[in-house]
């Protein structure tokens, strides 16, 4: 396993590690602190760790040599994407590739021998898709938004895997995870290039841990493999973003987002996030959906944050909103910095001109649609 410290690989670990005689589990970390100290209980029970890097060939064949299956969840993820755009096209198109070309090298030595390659996408992979088209399939076009050098990253690996000639390889199109580092991640301007229209189907951390572990299982029909599937937590996680941002701040014990942020400050195009007509499918095969709902997420999402989070309640909104404007802000990535440095490029994308941004309406003139949540096939 490849990214086994982030949120998804983490979860995948804690399942595996559940069923100790079913799984030989070998994960590759880079040699840092922190690493050191989230995998000192897999360490702890005899699970083996190659410490090396993603496109360091051979941490990669050390790991995959006597395995029966990768699960390739490591690589770069949003906001650390948007800062570092190149960056994430070279680890996360180069690591598939590497990947892809060791297994391919390996089977062909023996004949005899299948690895499974398990490849994380993404939900980016389809682009900018706001209502009334925000439901999508596999088998719809894969366009990145304009700047999204992370959803470029994911399609080019997807094509990368397709390409290897391997026997057995599937890329599973993760959507967004309901997590608590989002809260920690609020002071990022990446926040604000959501359309407050838009629309993402969410999963849980468990949900995802759990398809990890499923997925390695002995049982997994011979037709599964060689395909592309989306991964969503199913009705009761689709959610426009409004909906999120709402839902989230309650949990919180903030306000709601009329007072702490102006629709202004939001981009009206060019992020990523649909919801799946098809998810169902994947959890039909692999069974990784518990029962669940957004708001019994919050509640264990909530639990899991620093003592410190517990004292939002108490900020008045004037000083929450201060502080989120300064994040709006932000040179570089802040939309508000686009407009005060007239960067015709990022206005058009995030807004379509000019004179759009500036006819955004306030908050007592924003119109919500009431969207069905059912899926359509």
């Amino acid at each position: 396993m490849t990214g086994a410290t982030g949120v998804m690989g983490s979860a995948g670990l804690k399942e595996l590690m559940k069923k100790p005689e079913s799984y030989d589990v070998t994960v590759l970390a880079r040699p840092s602190k922190i690493n050191r100290k989230k995998l000192k209980p897999f360490m702890e029970r005899g699970g083996k760790v190659v410490w090396g890097d993603l496109l360091d060939e051979d941490s990669l064949r050390e790991g995959i040599e006597n395995a029966d299956i990768v699960l390739h969840v490591g690589g770069m993820v949003s906001p650390a994407a948007e800062h570092y755009p190149q960056k994430t096209l070279k680890v996360n198109v180069g690591s598939m590739t590497l990947i892809g070309k060791i297994v391919s090298r390996i089977e062909k030595e023996n004949p005899d021998r299948t690895i499974a390659v398990v490849y994380i996408g993404s939900v980016s992979q389809y682009g900018s898709k706001l209502p009334p088209h925000h439901w999508g399939k596999v088998g719809d076009e894969q366009k990145a938004a304009k700047f999204d050098a992370y959803a470029l990253s994911k399609i080019k690996a997807e094509e990368a895997l397709r390409e290897a000639g391997l026997k057995r390889w599937v890329s599973i199109r993760q959507t967004a995870i309901l997590h608590p580092g989002l809260l920690k991640k609020a002071n990022d301007p990446v926040t604000f290039h959501v359309p407050l229209n838009g629309c993402i189907e969410w999963i849980t951390t468990e949900d995802s841990g759990r398809l990890l572990e499923r997925i390695c299982r002995d049982n997994i029909p011979d037709d599964f493999w060689n395909k592309a599937y989306n991964l969503g937590g199913g009705e009761p996680f689709r959610l426009t973003n409004i909906e999120f941002e709402r839902g989230i701040l309650k949990a919180m014990g903030c306000p709601p987002p009329e007072k702490i942020f102006e629709p202004d400050w939001f981009a009206l195009d060019n992020f990523h996030g649909i919801w799946f007509e098809d998810s169902d499918r994947l959890d039909e095969i692999l069974h990784y959906r518990e029962p669940d709902s957004f708001e019994e997420a919050l509640k264990r999402m909530k639990k899991q944050l620093p003592f410190y989070f517990r004292l939002t309640p108490i900020v008045p909104a004037f000083i929450i909103k201060m502080v989120m404007k300064k994040v709006a802000e932000k040179p570089g990535l802040g939309p508000l910095s686009w407009i005060k440095t007239n960067n015709k490029e990022r206005i058009e994308a995030a807004w379509g001109s000019l004179e759009n941004y500036r006819n955004i309406p306030s908050w007592s003139d924003i119109k919500f649609p009431d969207l069905p949540k059912t899926s359509k096939i």
